[in-house]
């Protein structure tokens, strides 16, 4: 299914979303802390940007020093982490997205992020978002998106059936990740409308949550 061709509404049972570029804002820093690296490493930095949203940090390394030592790529991951924890200058909501987590009180929803606790919590309370009760963070799962264990987890923690979920996500690793776990995927910003998830929004505010009162929830979209 393409984007153009998407319903405009979408029935589920939980909601499994992404946090950088989906619910928070957090370019400037990746940015940032991803030039910077790029800079120190030789490699071209806009090259490196197509690279490295969606994915942990090390999944990043891996497939832009494919020679280098695995156990190098997750030593400077631990330093790329803090660094990003250590900057919260521009981290800021997307928009719709305060109304959106509040519409989601008492439908089962859950936070899937490429970031771990630290750097999830700093940057949810940086752009003044809440927490969703059920995390899956870095520390959650065995592999990186576009893998799609992460999302697999939280719809497992959530108890309902993978095929109930619709995942929102930004990036093409989040994509990827969302459909090979068999969930329709709603796409958030200019860089989800690239990899053909089943809708595309600019933001949230073009999102609306109507429960039903049996357990569904339908998502208008527009």
């Amino acid at each position: 299914m393409t984007a153009t061709a998407a319903p405009t509404v979408l029935t589920a049972r939980a909601f499994l979303l992404d946090m950088d570029g989906t619910l928070v804002n957090s370019d400037a820093v990746v940015n940032r802390v991803w030039r910077g690296w790029a800079d120190r490493h030789g490699l071209d930095g806009d090259e490196v940007m197509k690279v490295v949203h969606g994915r942990q940090g090390y999944a990043s390394m891996a497939l832009l020093l494919p020679d280098r030592p695995m156990e190098q790529n997750h030593a400077e991951n631990a330093w790329m982490l803090a660094a990003e924890t250590a900057d919260m200058d521009g981290v800021v909501p997307v928009p719709g997205a305060p109304e959106f987590l509040a519409a989601l009180s008492g439908v089962p929803h859950a936070l899937v992020t490429s970031a771990d606790v630290a750097l999830s919590t700093a940057r949810m309370a940086a752009a003044g978002l809440a927490l969703p009760d059920v995390r899956i963070t870095a520390e959650s799962v065995g592999a990186s998106k576009p893998d799609p264990e992460g999302f697999l987890k939280g719809a497992a923690e959530l108890g309902i059936a993978a095929a109930d979920c619709v995942v929102f996500e930004d990036s093409g690793a989040g994509i990827t990740a969302g459909r090979a776990a068999g969930m329709q995927v709603v796409g958030v910003g200019p860089r989800a409308g690239l990899h053909a998830p089943d809708v595309v929004v600019q933001d949230l505010t073009q999102v609306r949550v109507e429960p039903m009162g049996d357990g569904t929830v339908r998502l208008h979209i527009g």
